[in-house]
């Protein structure tokens, strides 16, 4: 199964985006996305290009989910490894994520 992960556009320069995943920012391509992207949006990521633009009625029920499943899954080997990547950007950025 994949997920895609949901953040918020921090600004747009061209087809690339810089989006915020839960305070850890990243380039995002918006090749395949079909509608314009801006400041402010919400995106869904997968593998570094915007697939959708999420509606802004759906954004918080979104990012809640999202939040519950890196809970619910404890232990579990790859919300570990998204943890440990989170944790590794931060260190790296001073706890900015940028």
């Amino acid at each position: 199964m994949c997920l895609g992960v949901p953040g918020q556009v921090v600004s747009v320069d061209g087809k690339i985006a810089t989006v915020d995943f839960f305070g850890i920012r990243r380039n995002t391509r918006l090749d395949v996305i079909d509608e314009p992207v801006g400041p402010g949006d919400y995106v869904l990521n997968h593998v570094g290009f915007a697939i959708r633009k999420i509606p802004r009625d759906e954004i918080a029920e979104t990012l809640a989910l999202y939040e519950l499943l890196l809970r619910e899954a404890g232990e579990d080997m790859m919300a570990e490894d998204v943890r440990g990547e989170i944790e590794a950007v931060r260190a790296r950025t001073g706890g900015t994520g940028a």
